[in-house]
């Protein structure tokens, strides 16, 4: 074993170190442990959210959708989902409708969205799925009304139910006139944004409301790849011309992430001074060290250590404890996130943040990252008490003395 490593192994576990060095370090350890295990699951935080939210996102909207650069309704609207069926990376091409509405209940009236859908349409999949109570089509109960899949917080806020008649509103008809809807379902896709305001219905349905000619206004795109979006999104727009204009997912929610990513820079710098601080208490124990074990240092000059022997001693007794607090850190900080993700800690008003809650994702790349940066900072901090025991002179120290 080198000398190096035996004497810092050997200052770590002297039981004649002195209360207040001893104590150093082991704020020191904590402090590295506290910083990285925060670390992490701020990383998960951020992670679970936007994972959450970009989910919910793709799941129940279109990841890209095609439009008239005049805004009128698309006459055509059969030849170009074929067209657009034949560009790489396309899995679906369906027409909708985004159309503003009042809705009305027994318990009163709320803003709503008609989203009128293909049966056969990608969202319709995952109105499906998203299905609290009733059904879709709900065929066994013949009625008179078009029927309707309201989201649950509307459906609350409205006091209505599955089998329950409700008044619709549409913004856009040229007549406004009151439309009625029978609920044959309600879903509850877990974002509050869509549970609180939209409607589903048949897309001849929510066209004949708003009067567009019998066409729809919007062909909803799902792709393979939702990272791949900006690329079919152009070649759909060179293949149509210039007559059409895509919007892909991330230009439709930019506003949304680019808040998260400002969020999780904010907390990343917050809690990277916390670990700044712990290596700021490495270096404040090895001065002490240093200190402590001047006739040390000085019966190593005369025996001729060198000097890069003499600072590596102190450079790898502040990697160890820096080793170790990462350690700590990153086993503290998973454990959080399984026991959050367990009992569900982070919980949120829906009405504020969309979701109620928010899962810790903790990604192995990121903790090692954390883990990494705490030891070299860690390593920084020796660099100054290290040059200061080599500093010393051997003479004067055992003139001290005697």
């Amino acid at each position: 074993m080198p000398y190096e490593l035996f004497l810092a192994l050997r200052y770590l576990r002297s039981r004649h170190k002195r209360r207040l060095a001893r104590a150093t370090a082991v704020a020191a350890i904590i402090g590295i442990a506290m910083g990285v295990g925060a670390l992490i699951v701020t990383l998960a935080l951020s992670n679970g959210f936007r994972d959450e939210m970009r989910d919910k996102i793709l799941q129940g909207t279109a990841h890209i959708s095609v439009l008239r650069t005049d805004d009128y309704p698309l006459t055509d609207s059969e030849l170009l989902k074929n067209r657009i069926r034949e560009v790489e990376g396309v899995l679906s091409a369906s027409a909708t409708t985004y159309d503003g509405a009042v809705a009305r209940g027994p318990k009163g009236s709320a803003y709503s969205v008609l989203r009128g859908i293909e049966p056969e349409a990608g969202e319709s999949m995952a109105l499906r799925s998203w299905l609290f109570e009733g059904s879709v089509s709900a065929r066994s109960q013949p009625t008179s009304e078009p029927l309707a899949v309201v989201g649950f917080e509307l459906a609350n806020r409205l006091g209505v139910k599955t089998g329950d008649v409700i008044q619709v509103i549409p913004a856009g008809a040229s007549n406004v006139t009151t439309k009625r809807v029978r609920v044959s379902g309600i879903f509850r896709s877990g974002l509050f944004e869509y549970d609180s305001t939209w409607i589903y219905l048949p897309l001849e349905t929510a066209i004949s409301f708003t009067g567009d000619n019998h066409s729809a206004s919007i062909i909803s795109v799902q792709v393979k790849n939702p990272d791949e979006v900006k690329r079919v999104a152009a070649e759909i727009k060179q293949t149509l011309g210039a007559n059409y204009n895509t919007i892909d997912w991330q230009q439709a929610n930019q506003p949304l992430f680019s808040a998260l990513a400002l969020e999780r820079r904010m907390g990343l710098f917050i809690i990277g001074l916390i670990i700044a601080v712990a290596a700021i208490n490495i270096g404040t124990m090895l001065i002490l060290v240093v200190v402590e074990r001047r006739r040390d240092i000085a019966i190593l000059n005369a025996l001729g250590a060198k000097r890069r022997g003499v600072m590596l001693v102190f450079v790898i007794e502040g990697a160890i404890v820096g080793i170790v607090g990462a350690l700590i850190g990153s086993v503290l900080g998973l454990a959080a996130c399984a026991i959050g993700n367990h009992y569900k800690v982070v919980s949120l008003p829906a009405d504020v943040y969309s979701i109620s809650n928010v899962p810790l994702n903790a990604r192995v790349s990121e903790v090692a990252i954390a883990a990494l940066a705490a030891f070299l900072l860690s390593v920084l901090a020796t660099i100054y008490p290290a040059r200061a025991a080599v500093k010393m002179r051997s003479t004067e120290t055992f003139r001290d003395a005697g």
